[in-house]
């Protein structure tokens, strides 16, 4: 049988390697915790990209739609009263 000193030598070392192990995984924590954050940051920034690369491709198609016309200038000059119109309205509904 055992001694009590035996025992005891064993638990230290068991609680010895807990901690140990409890150290590893705070580590291991903290740099997921890091990696967790920067991926956040690049996907806000993706997200960014992605709201100004969709309005350049907006403003692209307008403009294309205006150039692709056989219209007369003043019909396209229409046209661009028109969008101001509406955007002026969007603006006042905005406001609200």
């Amino acid at each position: 049988m055992t001694s009590v000193a035996d025992q005891l030598d064993k638990v230290l070392e068991k609680t010895a390697r807990l901690i140990e192990l409890c150290n590893a995984l705070q580590e291991e924590n903290d740099l997921l915790k890091l990696e967790n954050q920067s991926l956040k940051v690049a996907v806000d920034t993706s997200k960014a990209k992605t709201v100004d690369l969709e309005e350049k491709l907006r403003v692209t198609k307008l403009a294309k739609s205006i150039e692709g016309t056989s219209e007369k200038s003043l019909d396209i000059k229409q046209k661009i009263n028109d969008f101001v119109r509406e955007i002026d309205k969007s603006i006042a509904l905005l406001k609200k």
